[in-house]
């Protein structure tokens, strides 16, 4: 753990009180629902907390109402409340302006990763009437589903790599998906394109002129 992330060394709880505020403004700069894993990611990679601590304060901060947790598809996803905004905007001048600062450069690095993983979504289950397995796919960007596919395969090994390799290289599948249904060769560098005013995604039409 370096000097410079490491926490004041003052009482335990004002440590505490530091550490949850800093869990605060990182979930409230970020402004997309985070994972349980992506915010521990955050506490351990930046040398703040380890993991016991991190569960504890989520779990705390649900319970008192600074955070709300919704849980689908096995992962849990904290947002911050009304209460919480409020503990946050009381509160924040305990977080040294240094720490602040690398946390605003946190998000700025990976908000984008971020919401790639919430927008982007892949599921299987089992059909045991037909002996196989579904999967969905989908991709939303903001509140608009730009693409679901669904499959049918027959052993739950393909649908975890179809799950996988949705959610890994969704970039490259969905320009590539959409240029093959536009009847055109797929850009082999085809990238998740933004959109124009009116909706048509602005790469992929691109591609097909």
């Amino acid at each position: 753990m370096t000097q410079q992330n490491m926490l004041p060394s003052e009482s335990s709880e004002e440590q505490q009180i530091i550490s949850k505020v800093m869990l605060l403004f990182l979930i409230d700069k970020m402004d997309i629902p985070l994972s349980n894993s992506q915010i521990t990611h955050f506490a351990q990679e930046e040398n703040y907390l380890n993991y016991l601590k991190v569960q504890n304060y989520l779990s705390e901060m649900v319970d008192i109402g600074y955070l709300d947790s919704t849980k689908a598809n096995n992962t849990t996803r904290y947002t911050i409340t009304d209460e919480g905004q409020t503990a946050l905007e009381s509160f924040i001048h305990y977080i040294p302006a240094g720490i602040r600062t690398r946390i605003l450069k946190y998000v700025a690095k990976n908000r984008r990763l971020v919401k790639q993983d919430f927008e982007t979504v892949a599921n299987y289950f089992c059909d045991f009437e037909r002996d196989e397995w579904i999967v969905k796919c989908v991709v939303h960007e903001d509140d608009m589903m730009l693409m679901e596919l669904d499959l049918t395969v027959v052993s739950k090994e393909q649908a975890l790599t179809i799950c996988n390799n949705w959610k890994n290289n969704i970039d490259t599948l969905y320009g590539q998906i959409f240029s093959i249904l536009m009847g055109k060769r797929p850009r082999e560098a085809a990238i998740l394109p933004p959109h124009t005013p009116d909706g048509a995604p602005q790469a992929a039409t691109e591609a097909a002129e």
